[in-house]
């Protein structure tokens, strides 16, 4: 008897998740084009974030700057976004591309700091040794003064 129930109610679950809850809109943003959108919509707003006074100052609407960039509008985007969230495994796979673009980005951009801190360091190594090497010729020249000739 348990094992009848519990497969109703397996049955019975496959069956409602299966279910479409928001149906598909007409102008569906394909799944790479809203990985792309989501992506830049992050960057974006982390870039608010760290220049806020910059955007205000700038009147950029973060938002309308998405669409016009990415030729979609406000109402395709939420019922594509709608869309996606309802399916959970769908939208998770986006979501992890995303951040997984934002995180080959982040070191990308570590990786080319510290090259060049590391080439600044060198330079200034450089410049260092010849300061030094300049002083010491010069310490040379006054301890061997060379003789006057008349």
């Amino acid at each position: 008897m348990k094992k009848l129930v519990v497969a109703f109610l397996g049955t019975l679950l496959f069956v409602a998740c299966a279910e479409e809850v928001v149906k598909k809109p007409e102008n569906l943003i394909a799944k790479e084009d809203m990985i792309k959108i989501l992506h830049d919509l992050a960057l974006l707003n982390a870039t608010k974030s760290a220049a806020q006074d910059n955007f205000e100052n700038s009147g950029i609407d973060i938002m309308e700057y998405l669409y016009k960039n990415h030729q979609i509008d406000s109402a395709q985007f939420a019922q594509s976004d709608l869309y996606y969230a309802s399916i959970p495994l769908e939208y998770q796979t986006i979501y992890k591309e995303v951040e997984r673009r934002l995180s080959v980005q982040k070191d990308t951009l570590e990786d080319r700091g510290k090259r060049r801190n590391e080439e600044m360091r060198q330079a200034s190594a450089r410049r260092q040794d010849s300061i030094n090497a300049l002083k010491d010729s010069m310490q040379l020249k006054k301890e061997n003064p060379t003789p006057e000739k008349n």
